[in-house]
């Protein structure tokens, strides 16, 4: 179990190539809360959700990381793979709402690393 938790982390930390402090930062634009599927009322979509939590998870030590915690890291990896999968629009990259998407998941498409 060790191995896999191990494993979920380096993908994660593979798919993640923001930082705290920069998901952060993105996660109070108007482009970060305008995208993404929004549920349960709350005017929140699941990606910005998500990135609020995986600022809290980056900050977070590794013997303190729960099995919920590897569960969404699981869930922000496959969700950055399938969106990159998907491929960006033809134009406009930068301000598209495909890197936006992928920005709350706290990956930048346009960042090297």
């Amino acid at each position: 179990m060790a191995d896999d938790d191990k494993q979920t982390r380096d993908e994660f930390h593979d798919a993640v190539n923001m930082t705290a402090k920069e998901l952060e930062e993105f996660l109070e634009t108007d482009e970060s809360k305008e995208v993404g599927q929004k549920s349960g009322g709350s005017g929140e979509s699941t990606g910005h959700a998500s990135g609020r939590r995986i600022v809290d998870l980056l900050g977070t030590k590794v013997a303190d990381l729960t099995d919920d915690d590897h569960q969404h890291m699981q869930k922000v990896t496959s969700y950055v793979k399938r969106h990159l999968a998907q491929g960006p629009p033809k134009e406009d990259v930068e301000h598209s709402h495909w890197r936006y998407s992928l920005m709350n998941w706290g990956h930048d498409p346009l960042k090297d690393g």
